[in-house]
């Protein structure tokens, strides 16, 4: 299931680079990037509802520690980039660029344990990988 849904965030998240881009054309970026934030907001808390027939889950968040709700700044922070890089450098660019940074973070947060993460060593294949990752994101910028 985790890797169903893996496949269908990246999907998605390709196609949510297209539809940003063309929205922050039409309306503004920081317009768009609101509406889709407070879009995503009223629908989480819809979910929220019906799935748990309580919000008891949102208020326990504000009594975490600063750093973990720091995710949302991270996630506001991506819908930003992808709906301004979208159009100016393309699809498949903004996708492999951040993909790239993705994994290179991924593997830094794995090796080190970061933010509570278990510690996952940093072998040759991953290493070559993810290098070769970066070698084909710069190659996207190449129109």
């Amino acid at each position: 299931m985790a890797t169903g849904l893996a496949v269908a965030a990246g999907l998605a998240g390709s196609v949510q680079v297209a539809l940003m881009s063309r929205l922050g054309e039409r309306i503004g970026v920081l317009e768009a990037v609101v509406f889709s934030t407070a879009l995503t907001a009223a629908i989480a808390f819809v979910v929220l509802v019906l799935a748990r027939r309580s919000v008891a889950g949102f208020e326990r968040a504000v009594h975490q520690p600063w750093w973990m709700l720091l995710g949302g700044v991270m996630g506001l922070l991506i819908v930003f980039t992808i709906t301004y890089a979208g159009p100016r450098i393309g699809v498949a660019a903004t996708v492999g660029i951040l993909i790239a940074g993705q994994l290179a973070m991924g593997a830094a947060i794995d090796r080190w344990g970061l933010f509570g993460s278990d510690r996952i060593a940093l072998h040759w294949p991953r290493l070559i990988g993810i290098g070769l990752l970066a070698v084909g994101a710069a190659l996207s910028l190449r129109k």
